[in-house]
C-alpha cells in the first residue's frame, strides 16, 4: 500500500525493476525515444533523475510489463478481483463465495471510500513551464501531459462520490495557448462531457483538477471504464489499498497524494489543440478543443513527473488495457446480456476492430446447417451502444454454440477467430452496415472529425467454405497494377497496389472483381485487402504479417467507403456480395501522417541507454 509515487518506485527499484538515468536528457523528443525503446526490448523503468529545462525528475515506462504490474499491486489484486465480480453478478458471488473471498471484500470495500485529509501548505507552487515539456513525436504541436488524472464534479459544492476521473492529454505549450493556459482534449462519448454539459446549461465555467503522479492505483484508476455516475476515486482506493486522500481548495479537488495538482477552470470558447501523435500510430490534427485557464499549479517537495509514450500498438497503454481486462473481465458479459467474451483488438488500434463470442438461442430447436445469426445482431447492436465499445469500427461476432469438440473459439486468438468466422459467414446476409455514424475521435478514416461508418460480420452455423493458406495459389491471380500479394493467416490475402486516386478508384475496383471472376480459390480466400505499395508502404512493414495486416486494414479504411466485393449490389437496401470481401485500405489524402522518429533521436537514444548500462530484461 503506497503513499506517494516515489514510494512505489523505490519499492521497484529494490526489486531490480527501475534503472535510474544520471545525465541531463531532453524531454523534446530524446526522453519520450528512450522510453519507446525500453518498452520494446521489455526493459525496466526509468527514472531521469535531471531533465533538460526542468528542476523536475521524471519516470517512464511504470507499467510497461506485466511484471511490474503485478508486482506494484500483489497486495490488493485479488480483493479488487473479488469486489469487480461481486458488484457484476452479487447473486452468483454469494452463490460460491468462501468466507475468505467475503473477507477479503469487505476489507477492500472499507479502502475505496476517499478520505479528507491534507492541506495546502503540503505543497508549494510553480509554473506550467516548470513541469518536463514533453514533446514527443517531431510534428506534435508542443508539449503535452501524457498521464493526467482529469477530476472534475458537477458542481462545486458536489459530494467527492460524484467526481470523475479520466485521461484526457493535456497540452501545456505551444499553438497560441497564454503561460496559465493548457488544452484539455477529451474525445466523444467520455464522462467529464456530463459535466461540462452541465456547467454550460448553468453559464459558469467548469473548476477543472489536473492530478499528475501520486499512488501507482490512481494513474489505473484514470483509465478504468468505471460505470456512469460511479467515481474512480472508489476504485483507486480499492486498487490501492489505501483510502483517496483529498481536500478542497477554492472549490477545486485536491489529491493530497499526488505529484502535482494543476487547478483551472474550462473557459466558455475553445481553441487549437494538436497535433499529436496518438495511440492508433497516426498524428490528430489539430483541431478546436476546450482549454483551461489555470489558477494554480501545486508540486509537492521533490515531485516525480511520470509520463508515457503513446503510438502505434503495441506500447505502455496496451498493457494498461490488458491489466484492466483482467479486473473488468466479469463486467462485460454481465452488462451485455448474451455476450460471452469481447475482445478491442490492440494490433488494429483498439477501437477500429473488435471481436465478440455471443449466445445464439432465439432458435434452439433449429439445426446446426439452420443456424443464422438472429441474437448475434441484438448482441451487436448492444456492444455497438455499451460504453466505449460504442466506439468500434469493425465488429466480428460469433455464435458460442458453434464451439465443438476441440474447437474453442476463443476471442483472444485473432487469427483463429477470423478463420471461424470467415469459414461461416454468408456474404448475401451477414454484413450489416451503420452509415453517417460516429467513430473514435482519433480516426480519421471517416468523412470528417467524430463521423464514419460501422461494419457488423456476424457468423453462425456450419462451415461454408475450406479456408487455403497456399502462396501458389496467387499465381494465378493476375491484376493490373498489383506489385505483391502475401496470406497473413489462412483464407486471407493482402494486395500491394499502386497509390489512391480517387479518379481511378472504380477503374481500379472494377479490374480486381474481373481478375477474381477467372480465379478458381475465390471462395477459399473470403479476405482481401488492398495496402499501398512501397515506397508509400513503410519498409518496415511486412502485409504478410499478422500485426501489420490488423494495424494496416483497420485503420485505413471505412467500411461505408472502402469496402467492396465480388459481384456486389443492394437487394431490398441491403447490401451484399459473393466471397471475397474486398476491403481498400490504401492511404487517403485525407487521413493523417503515421508516426515516425528521426534515425538521429534514435541512435541518440540508444547511446544514452547503452553509457548508462541499462540492460534489457535485468532484473
Amino acid at each position: 500500500m503506497y503513499k506517494n509515487l516515489e514510494q512505489a518506485l523505490l519499492d521497484l527499484e529494490r526489486a531490480g525493476m527501475l534503472k535510474r538515468i544520471q545525465r541531463e536528457v531532453d524531454p523534446y523528443l530524446e526522453m519520450p525515444e528512450i522510453a519507446r525503446q525500453v518498452f520494446e526490448n521489455n526493459g525496466p523503468a526509468i527514472l531521469f533523475e535531471h531533465v533538460k529545462g526542468s528542476p523536475f525528475r521524471a519516470v517512464c515506462n511504470i507499467f510497461g510489463s506485466q511484471e511490474r504490474l503485478d508486482y506494484l499491486f500483489r497486495d490488493t489484486l485479488k480483493g479488487t478481483q473479488t469486489a469487480v465480480l461481486f458488484k457484476s453478478n452479487p447473486v452468483e458471488f454469494f452463490k460460491h463465495a468462501s468466507p475468505a473471498k467475503l473477507l477479503r471484500a469487505a476489507r477492500t470495500g472499507l479502502h475505496s471510500l476517499p478520505k479528507k485529509s491534507g492541506k495546502l501548505k503540503d505543497f508549494k507552487e510553480c509554473k506550467l513551464s516548470d513541469l518536463p515539456q514533453l514533446v514527443c513525436w517531431p510534428e506534435d504541436g508542443g508539449a503535452f501531459v501524457t498521464l493526467p488524472q482529469v477530476a472534475t464534479r458537477p458542481a462545486e459544492n458536489a459530494s467527492v462520490m460524484t467526481t470523475n476521473v479520466g485521461m484526457y492529454r493535456v497540452q501545456i505549450s505551444g499553438n497560441d495557448y497564454a503561460s496559465d493556459e493548457c488544452g484539455l482534449h477529451y474525445q466523444i462519448k467520455r464522462d467529464i462531457a456530463r459535466h461540462h454539459q452541465k456547467a454550460i446549461e448553468e453559464g459558469r465555467p467548469l473548476k477543472v483538477s489536473i492530478f499528475i503522479g501520486g499512488t501507482p492505483a490512481q494513474t489505473v484508476a484514470a483509465v478504468m471504464p468505471m460505470p456512469e455516475n460511479l467515481s474512480e476515486l472508489l476504485f483507486a482506493g480499492m486498487l490501492g489499498g489505501r483510502r483517496f486522500r483529498y481536500f478542497i481548495h477554492d472549490g477545486y479537488l485536491v489529491s493530497s497524494d499526488a505529484d502535482f495538482c494543476i487547478l483551472g477552470e474550462l473557459q466558455p470558447d475553445l481553441k487549437p489543440e494538436g497535433p499529436f501523435g496518438d495511440h492508433i500510430g497516426y498524428y490528430s490534427d489539430r483541431h478546436p478543443f476546450p482549454f483551461l485557464k489555470i489558477k494554480k499549479v501545486l508540486c509537492k517537495k521533490n515531485a516525480i513527473y511520470p509520463f508515457t509514450v503513446v503510438g502505434r500498438p503495441p506500447q505502455e497503454d496496451t498493457l494498461f488495457g490488458s491489466f484492466i481486462h483482467q479486473i473488468t473481465k466479469p463486467m462485460v458479459p454481465a452488462s451485455i446480456p448474451g455476450l460471452v467474451a469481447l475482445h478491442a483488438v490492440d494490433d488494429a488500434g483498439v477501437h477500429p476492430l473488435c471481436l465478440a463470442l455471443a449466445h445464439e438461442r432465439f432458435r434452439p430447436y433449429a439445426k446446426p446447417e439452420e443456424r443464422e445469426p438472429l441474437e448475434l445482431l441484438k448482441t451487436a447492436n448492444a456492444i455497438l451502444g455499451f460504453n466505449q465499445a460504442s466506439l468500434t469500427k469493425y465488429l466480428l461476432i460469433a455464435a458460442a454454440e458453434d464451439e465443438e469438440a476441440g474447437h474453442k473459439i476463443d476471442v483472444n486468438d485473432v487469427a483463429g477467430f477470423f478463420g471461424h468466422v470467415l469459414e461461416r459467414i454468408d456474404f448475401s446476409r451477414d454484413l450489416h452496415f451503420e452509415t453517417s455514424s460516429s467513430i473514435d475521435t482519433l480516426d480519421y478514416t471517416g468523412s470528417k472529425l467524430n463521423h464514419g461508418s460501422k461494419l457488423t460480420i456476424a457468423a453462425a452455423g456450419i462451415k461454408k467454405r475450406e479456408l487455403r493458406n497456399n502462396p501458389e495459389d496467387l499465381q494465378m491471380l493476375k491484376i493490373p497494377g498489383i506489385t505483391s500479394a502475401k496470406i497473413p493467416m489462412p483464407g486471407v490475402i493482402v494486395l500491394q497496389g499502386p497509390a489512391y486516386d480517387s479518379a481511378d478508384r472504380e477503374n481500379f475496383r472494377a479490374q480486381i472483381v474481373d481478375a477474381l471472376a477467372y480465379w478458381k480459390f475465390r471462395e477459399n480466400y473470403p479476405w482481401i485487402s488492398i495496402v499501398d505499395s512501397a515506397p508509400a508502404l513503410d519498409s518496415s512493414l511486412d502485409c504478410g504479417n499478422l500485426r501489420d495486416f490488423l494495424w494496416l486494414t483497420f485503420t485505413r479504411s471505412d467500411p461505408a467507403k472502402d469496402v467492396f466485393g465480388y459481384r456486389a449490389h443492394f437487394c431490398d437496401k441491403h447490401w451484399e456480395c459473393k466471397s471475397p470481401l474486398i476491403i481498400d485500405a490504401r492511404i487517403k489524402p485525407h487521413h493523417q501522417k503515421a508516426l515516425t522518429v528521426p534515425e538521429k533521436i534514435r541512435e541518440r537514444a540508444r547511446q544514452v541507454l547503452e553509457e548508462e548500462k541499462i540492460f534489457w530484461g535485468s532484473k
